[in-house]
């Protein structure tokens, strides 16, 4: 059995991505670029990249930690569950549309799921074999930016698998199952023997060998950098999560890991402790406080705002882009009005022993 501590560590982390991850979802209703010549929208895009791997990660950490006893069948009911909700429940508050016919995104929810109900059999291996398989597919993935041909067209499945894309009927795979389900086994394996020393051995290794492979600039992300472009050094691919893009983010986490081993912190905490909630009730609060600001300044709900969120929207209207001053004010109203309904759920988990509080 863990430490209470160790597991606060792992929900003052996941606390932490949770409230980043608010601020790139603001910023796809603010029509504020991916990434820019300013660092300003640069970096309000880049500290964003951390929270899908520490999500998946942490997700494969808590898998162990909740034990063996029907661990199976939890997950594969989970996953099955989450695939579902992308699908129909988050869809709705991304567009406030219900034209499923022309559009469906298979995001990180998704993934999370189909990882899920992969895991279900995963989880039968040695120890062992589970870490060496997720550390090899993390490793070597990009291994087909060498083998595979530039002209090459991935049918629905590979497009599901590794390469993203236009998936079946109007689905979109934006996050695709590998490398992420390697992501998930090691966070799985690592609970097993998590502790702050291991993670502050990690954080520090892993975040060396990014610095040396990107200078290299032979492996590990097929887009390079140059010396004209500094920011381009840290400008790695997220879809599919190249494994420079994986170093350059888990390393930090395994350091933030380290730093809040046996400390506490009840507001990072409470939203790491219900990670779920907070993603089922952030999504429409942002995109009801995105109208919100669209009534302010034109007088009006902007067309713009009901469609296809987050992947591959319409260019917005000319003069729609927020200012990052406005983005980041949206955002921190945004998390402080969930930090209240996140405690009480929190609490509620806490108290109860529903079984359907572990699906939410």
């Amino acid at each position: 059995m863990q430490s209470q501590s160790r597991t606060q560590s792992i929900d003052i982390v996941r606390g932490i991505v949770m409230i980043l991850m608010a601020v790139d979802h603001v910023r796809v209703y603010a029509a504020v670029p991916a990434f820019g010549t300013s660092p300003g929208v640069f970096f309000t895009r880049w500290i964003t990249h951390f929270v899908a791997p520490a999500f998946a990660f942490l997700m494969g950490t808590s898998m162990y930690l909740r034990g063996r006893e029907n661990l199976s069948r939890f997950l594969l009911t989970r996953g099955a569950w989450l695939v579902v909700l992308e699908l129909t429940v988050i869809r709705v508050a991304w567009t406030f549309s219900f034209d499923f016919a022309h559009y469906e995104l298979a995001g990180v929810i998704w993934m999370l799921g189909i990882c899920m109900i992969l895991m279900a059999a995963v989880v039968h291996l040695p120890m062992r074999a589970i870490a060496a398989i997720g550390i090899a597919i993390v490793a070597l993935h990009n291994i087909t930016n060498f083998i595979v041909p530039e002209n090459f067209e991935p049918n629905a499945f590979l497009r599901f698998l590794y390469f993203g894309g236009p998936g079946v009927g109007p689905i979109f795979v934006l996050y695709v199952i590998v490398p992420w389900i390697g992501v998930v086994m090691c966070g799985y394996a690592y609970g097993a023997v998590m502790s702050g020393k291991l993670a502050l051995r990690l954080g520090v290794a892993l975040t060396l060998l990014f610095v040396v492979l990107r200078a290299i600039n032979l492996y590990g992300d097929p887009r390079p950098w140059s010396h004209e472009h500094p920011l381009s050094f840290i400008a790695t691919t997220k879809y599919p999560a190249s494994l420079d893009f994986l170093l350059m983010t888990l390393g930090p986490m395994f350091l933030a890991l380290a730093f809040f081993d046996r400390r506490t912190n009840r507001v990072l905490s409470t939203y790491g402790r219900v990670p779920m909630f907070y993603y089922l009730l952030h999504i429409p609060l942002i995109h009801v406080m995105a109208c919100i600001v669209s009534l302010i300044r034109e007088g009006k709900v902007n067309p713009w705002l009901i469609g296809h969120f987050p992947s591959q929207p319409s260019p917005a209207p000319p003069g729609y882009m927020w200012s990052l001053g406005l983005l980041y004010a949206v955002f921190a109203i945004c998390v402080a009005l969930l930090y209240l309904p996140c405690r009480w759920y929190a609490d509620l988990r806490a108290t109860k022993r529903y079984r359907w509080l572990s699906y939410i």
